[in-house]
């Protein structure tokens, strides 16, 4: 009886484990810039590099909630435990994408406070 009810459990976490297969998360600029060398075009292009790359996250993010909410009604009879596991690789992908994309976005403002320092008009 103890074997049937791991094989169960063990199929239903395979039903439910695919999760997030589809979407694909966002590649990241390459690189920043450094604010003391680079050109106004350069740091121009950086920043629309890492914009893009905040709306590829939040993309990302809306694929993922939408990959889970499909998730939950192909499969209506998950266990609490199961929902919860899902709900808790969802927000630790969430969680991830945004520290990342504020980082990035971090780093490049501080070579952008670099640039506008030493372009400075005295």
């Amino acid at each position: 009886m103890k074997t049937l009810l791991s094989l169960a459990l063990v199929a239903g976490s395979i039903a439910a484990g695919p999760a997030f297969a589809a979407c694909t998360y966002p590649k990241a600029p390459d690189s920043i810039p450094d604010g003391n060398t680079a050109t106004l075009d350069q740091m121009l292009t950086a920043q629309r590099a890492v914009k893009a790359f905040d709306s590829a996250i939040t993309a990302y993010q809306g694929c993922l909630e939408n990959e889970n909410n499909a998730a939950f009604t192909a499969n209506p009879d998950l266990t609490d435990e199961q929902k919860k596991e899902r709900l808790n690789i969802l927000a630790q992908k969430h969680n991830a994408a945004v520290d990342e994309a504020q980082g990035l976005a971090d780093r490049l403002n501080a070579q952008i406070r670099v640039y506008k320092e030493k372009n400075a008009k005295k």
